[in-house]
């Protein structure tokens, strides 16, 4: 029978922990992932004791050497968990004891799992945080570069996904730029409030030992310390936070993936997909699915899922700590690994798609998408907007019984409706030239989208 963990609260019960409790009740084989920010804050608790004198100097550094072996233990795949570990918390201080002796167990002074784990979580999200916020930059980086690469060729713009004005392909791709620069924002917001100590609190009241948390949440580097102990055990706002981040996220990379699997459909025909990125069909010979790009859009239902989790988990609990909030991690390791995930496949993926320019040549002008021009040019010469908007729409109307495209009709045909109309109209008629007047400040006009390329970089 393999040796069990000794329990930290064995004294208080007369009988040993029932192994379906042990099983129900175990949070180790999730969060051991914690493992290095765990041990972090125990060194960083450690020294602080030591310099307070707690405990003496010399127990710290044995202390602090015995945690450093075992964050080596863990990093080279070495640490063995018991049966009975209840959670990375107490499968370090067991390992400890045995590593260093009986003053192992005299890290937990002066702290308690509550505090302990709201420090481990804050931690942890605080550098998933970080790396989320460089993936998203790489991925505006390969936005920038294909915008770049066809920064020439005109598209159709779509609204209610019919055909309304053209844009250029490199317009359409910096506005996922700026949403993921939205999302940048809301981690950094989500960092900000994160940035809070709450080693120190105790369970819920505080501790009687005259602990110095400005110098653990330096060690730390924690700009702040939490103002009260009971609010900082039971708090999880922080990674409410991160799921609402990352659920946003979620939903613009939805949104791109989206795009991606319509243009690639026979029916668009605007992009080609790379091999690498895509996957063929079991019994269809003639398939390529955009796998990746499904995946991307259905890895959002998990995130949107995750902050549902933790919000109903969250909203009857009483103050303060309550075993219910062991179900914070999971949703939240699940939402950093998915947005990742999908974050680094994108970035991947986009640098190597190629554009059929023919095709979206033609689609350009399909649709009537010119008729707005003709509206302007009314309306530049006099003509009320709302009169304008009415006379050619009854030049569309025509058109499509004629079943002939909006820029065929000569300026004679287009005097039938108006007197405004001169020669200069056929200037107006040509995607190329709609998209250039589009000039005001965030319209799709190539100088403006040159001088976004040069913000990002690229």
């Amino acid at each position: 029978m393999p040796r069990r963990a000794h329990k930290a609260w064995a004294g208080r019960m007369a009988q040993p922990t029932a192994r379906v409790v042990e099983a129900f009740t175990t949070s180790f084989p999730f969060d051991r992932r914690l493992y290095a920010h765990d041990i972090a804050g125990s060194i960083a608790h450690c020294e602080m004791l030591g310099r307070q004198g707690i405990i003496a100097p010399s127990e710290a550094r044995t202390i602090v050497t015995g945690l450093q072996a075992i964050l080596a233990e863990f990093e080279s795949g070495r640490f063995r968990a018991l049966p009975g570990d209840e959670d990375i918390h107490m499968a370090v201080e067991r390992r400890l004891i045995e590593t260093v002796g009986s003053v192992g167990g005299k890290l937990h002074t002066a702290r308690s799992r509550n505090d302990q784990v709201a420090l481990d979580l804050r931690l942890f999200l605080r550098a998933e945080a970080r790396g989320i916020r460089t993936l998203i930059l790489r991925l505006q980086r390969a936005l920038g570069t294909l915008a770049r690469r066809y920064d020439d060729v005109v598209m159709p713009g779509y609204t209610h996904l019919q055909p309304a004005q053209p844009v250029l392909f490199a317009h359409h791709c910096l506005a996922y730029v700026e949403m993921l620069t939205r999302d940048i924002d809301r981690f950094a917001d989500m960092l900000r409030r994160i940035d809070v100590l709450p080693l120190g609190s105790g369970a819920l009241a505080g501790t009687t030992f005259p602990i110095d948390r400005r110098y653990v949440a330096r060690r730390l580097g924690f700009r702040r310390v939490s103002t009260n102990s009971m609010d900082a055990v039971s708090d999880r706002d922080f990674a409410a936070d991160f799921l609402a981040a990352a659920a946003i996220l979620g939903m613009h990379l939805s949104r791109l993936a989206e795009d991606l699997i319509l243009w690639s459909s026979l029916e668009f025909g605007f992009i080609e997909l790379p091999d690498a990125f895509a996957t063929g069909s079991s019994i269809m010979p003639q398939k390529k699915n955009p796998d990746v790009a499904e995946l991307v859009r259905g890895k959002t239902g998990r995130l949107y899922g995750n902050l549902m989790s933790l919000l109903t988990t969250l909203k009857g609990l009483p103050l303060t700590y309550n075993r219910d909030l062991q179900e914070d991690k999971e949703p939240v390791f699940d939402s950093v690994d998915t947005v990742k995930g999908s974050l680094e496949v994108l970035a991947a993926m986009l640098p190597k798609l190629r554009l059929n320019r023919a095709r979206i040549g033609q689609a350009a002008t399909a649709g009537y998408m010119l008729a707005t021009e003709l509206a302007d040019y009314l309306s530049s010469r006099g003509v009320p907007f709302r009169d304008a908007h009415a006379v050619v729409g009854t030049i569309v109307r025509h058109c499509l019984a004629a079943k002939t495209p909006l820029e065929s009709l000569s300026v004679d045909e287009l005097r039938r409706f108006s007197p405004v109309f001169d020669p200069d109209v056929a200037q107006w008629l040509s995607a190329a030239a709609a998209v250039r007047r589009r000039r005001a400040p965030g319209g799709t006009a190539p100088d403006n989208v040159q001088r976004a390329l040069r913000r990002l970089g690229v």
